[in-house]
């Protein structure tokens, strides 16, 4: 059986439709941490391509932004899948954690 990102267990999920919520959902993740995090993180995006795209580049560089200024492992792993007919997921997960789970 080949990997899918649905199979990674999920500490807590986000919807963001908006730029100002993806910093508000990156500021979260860092909080939660990563390193100490044996889970991942799903992310809910609009399927319409230009904001989908703005909000994962905004996400995952406020993500590494907050994680180096927190002094946390940087080494994240995403994937972006078509989640259902109206939205994008995006599952991140630091890689370490990622090793363990053997997927």
């Amino acid at each position: 059986m080949e990997f899918h990102p649905s199979q990674i267990p999920i500490a807590k999920m986000f919807e963001v439709n908006s730029e100002d919520e993806a910093i508000t959902a990156a500021s979260e993740m860092v909080k939660g941490g990563f390193s100490t995090q044996k889970n991942g993180y799903k992310v809910l995006m609009p399927k319409e391509a230009t904001i989908a795209k703005r909000i994962g580049f905004l996400l995952v560089n406020e993500l590494n932004y907050g994680l180096r200024k927190a002094k946390q492992e940087r080494n994240v792993q995403y994937w972006i899948y078509h989640h259902d007919k109206s939205h994008y997921a995006l599952v991140l997960i630091s890689y370490s954690a990622f090793q363990d789970l053997g997927l």
